[in-house]
């Protein structure tokens, strides 16, 4: 009488394993419906993280201190204010009064195409600056974005570990029963301990997980205080047909690093065309008024002032110049080359990540909770033992936590994919 209670006991301790474990077994999006619509979205993540991350805003400076190099650049010296005293005698006794004394400006005069050429490396200067900050923004989207994926993935783990657990401790009630009641031996109740140690272990490990994707989100945000942020979204089961059928033509000219890359090398070719300027001398001009002390009348003077490049000419400036544009050059072409092997391998591992969901979708997970339920069946009808109803609901728990890690490799895929195509846009695909 005892035996019978406990066995059916246990099978509906092995039904209640079989819907919590396979409740959801392929279905592991979030409803939308049932999304917290006060809980931050990721479209407003990527604004706050644009708005206060530390280094977006450090590069929004760095523009603005470019635009003021450019401004500063195509300004003149100031003129100069001269006084001056000569042929000041000191033996009649009147000294001051006999000297001749004049007051005038002076005025240095850029050789010509100088100045011009300051103001288009300061433009320069400006694109370069520009462009960094667009480096930077797309990289923080990219970041936040796969960010709030591993979020929502880490949420996801947990919850799913967190069945597997009141999975694990029933299978482990069951097994001391059936033990107790002498219906199996002590060896199963071990195994089936064995497995609640390994998933509350599992478990401990998603939550640590949860908690460091958490604390890195919040960084990147630049909201330390959102940390604990409740998130709205779920995780896309599949390729986005507008990034699997794309072939890259035209967008690395698009790229910001490109662009940077770019613009650095016209800094560098400006730099240098100026740099062979520098052996021609800039005239200083002058013109003063005043008067001969002694005999009281009024004088105006003009004077030039020409450097002569005898001992400086240049060259080692124009050496620097030459030498930092193929340095340029050189950038120019490792970063052409970089993006295409980012570009190389962001599609490989979205295809991969793609093929792989698909696999667990449409053919592991399903095949796993067949598996769960004929096992159940012949459990109950004592066709099979105990352990291999253990054995198989351990089996179809690695395959929801694995399927939930394709996911997150999908989506942190695409996040990359999207930030080498679709840089401009700085923002997430409405897609989602």
């Amino acid at each position: 009488m005892k035996r019978d209670l406990i066995l059916r006991w246990c099978r509906l301790s092995a039904l209640a394993v079989l819907v919590g474990g396979g409740a959801g077994l392929g279905l592991a999006a979030q409803d939308p419906e049932l999304v917290n619509t006060n809980a931050l979205t990721l479209e407003e993540a990527v604004r706050l993280a644009l708005a206060n991350n530390p280094e977006v805003r450090a590069s929004g400076a760095r523009v603005e201190a470019a635009a003021g190099r450019a401004y500063q650049a195509k300004k003149w010296t100031n003129p100069e204010l001269e006084l001056s005293a000569e042929d000041w005698p000191v033996s009649n006794g009147r000294g001051f009064s006999d000297a001749k004394q004049t007051i005038g400006i002076a005025q240095t005069l850029p050789y010509p195409g100088k100045k011009s050429l300051d103001k288009q490396i300061g433009g320069a200067g400006v694109k370069l600056s520009e462009a960094e900050l667009a480096v930077r923004r797309t990289e923080i989207v990219r970041d936040v974005t796969a960010g709030f994926f591993r979020v929502l993935a880490s949420e996801r783990l947990v919850e799913v570990s967190t069945q597997l657990v009141a999975v694990a401790e029933s299978s482990a009630a069951t097994a001391r029963k059936r033990v107790d009641a002498g219906a199996t031996a002590y060896q199963e109740q071990l195994r089936a301990e064995v497995q609640l140690e390994q998933a509350r272990t599992e478990l401990n490990g998603f939550q640590r997980e949860l908690a460091t994707a958490r604390q890195v989100f919040a960084t990147l945000l630049g909201r330390p205080d959102l940390k604990d942020a409740a998130l709205s979204g779920a995780l896309a089961e599949g390729p986005d047909a507008g990034l699997t059928g794309a072939d890259g033509d035209g967008w690395m000219a698009r790229h910001p690093s490109a662009a940077a890359a770019q613009a650095n090398l016209d800094r560098a070719e400006l730099s240098y065309r100026r740099a062979g300027l520098e052996p021609y001398p800039d005239v200083k001009v002058g013109v003063s008024g005043g008067r001969l002390g002694d005999m009281d009348q009024s004088i105006i003077q003009l004077g030039f002032s020409l450097p002569l490049p005898l001992i400086d000419r240049g060259k080692g400036k124009q050496q620097e110049a030459r030498a930092n544009v193929n340095v340029a050059e050189a950038e120019l072409h490792g970063v052409q080359q970089q993006l295409q092997r980012e570009w190389a391998n962001a599609q490989k591992r979205y295809r991969t990540a793609a093929e792989q969901v698909a696999r667990y979708r449409e053919k592991i997970l399903p095949k796993a909770a067949e598996a769960l339920r004929l096992v159940q069946t012949g459990f109950e009808q004592g066709k099979f033992n105990f352990i291999d109803l253990v054995d198989t609901q351990r089996t179809t728990a690695e395959a929801r936590l694995a399927y939930q890690q394709k996911l997150l490799e999908l989506n942190v895929a695409q996040a990359e994919l999207e930030a080498l195509l679709r840089p401009q846009a700085n923002q997430p695909s409405t897609s989602r």
